[in-house]
């Protein structure tokens, strides 16, 4: 069922962006890379925040040990 409803979703997806390109024309190739580049800046973002965390995480780890130990 679950593989089925992705069917769905992808071939909803589909069909919305044939529907979009064939209204843009010319300037599809444009909003498409806008939407794939603030899709990207974002995920960077994310990525860069949860790298943070972990360096946060490991660090307060690291000196929780260091303070058990002396």
């Amino acid at each position: 069922m679950k593989t089925f409803l992705l069917f769905v979703l992808l071939m909803f997806i589909a069909m919305l962006v044939i529907v979009m390109a064939v209204i843009l024309g010319d300037a599809g190739a444009w909003y498409f890379a806008w939407l794939v580049g603030t899709a990207m800046i974002v995920l960077i973002a994310a990525a860069g925040g949860v790298m943070l965390d972990a360096q946060d995480e490991r660090r307060a780890q690291a000196s929780k040990g260091s303070a058990g130990n002396a």
